[in-house]
């Protein structure tokens, strides 16, 4: 049996964190998609998110960022209707704003993997705590990712949202001292 990160229990998490999380994450529908969820999460469990993962994909276009710029009041309505999202108001206001800033960073620095690894000097870092308990909520690194997103517009973006999405597409390695992928 392998030895996990202690959150990891149970599907749909097993899976997530066995093949995903902390794995670098360069491709920008990927990271965009990995912003909403993290977003999404906000409030509620992970698992919760990852249950619904399909959900959202079917609701938000596949994450196609400039599909989802244009969602519409109408589109907005739909959506407070789909039981396989979380149909919050502000979360699904807060996708379709960041969408359009998402699209703005991109024009700015050629894409958004460019402008978020930026915050890590484009090289991963891997920490080294033995259990989940030791692991930060937020570290100054994910509080400067996160003003600079406010700054820019984006909403759902708060310190520990930025940390959690900085863990999830593998900026930071915090898999578990014992974890088997921790020992790769």
């Amino acid at each position: 049996m392998k030895n996990r990160c202690q959150w990891a229990k149970g599907e749909p998490n097993i899976a997530y964190h066995d093949n995903e999380w902390g794995r670098p994450q360069h491709n920008d529908q990927k990271l965009f998609e990995f912003l909403i969820l993290e977003g999404a999460q906000a409030g509620l469990s992970w698992t919760t998110i990852l249950k619904r993962r399909e959900g959202y994909r079917k609701a938000f276009s596949d994450f196609d960022v400039v599909l989802v710029s244009k969602y519409t009041q109408n589109h907005v309505k739909k959506l407070l209707k789909d039981e396989s999202i979380i149909r919050n108001k502000l979360k699904i206001i807060s996708t379709i704003n960041n969408a359009k800033q998402f699209l703005k960073i991109q024009s700015q620095f050629g894409s958004f993997d460019k402008y978020l690894w930026g915050f890590v000097n484009f090289e991963p870092i891997k920490n080294n705590f033995k259990k989940s308990s030791d692991l930060p909520a937020f570290t100054e690194i994910s509080k400067k990712l996160s003003d600079d997103l406010k700054k820019r517009g984006f909403s759902f973006v708060g310190p520990t949202i930025c940390y959690a999405l900085m863990q999830a597409i593998g900026m930071v390695s915090d898999h578990t001292s014992n974890c088997f992928i921790y020992q790769k």
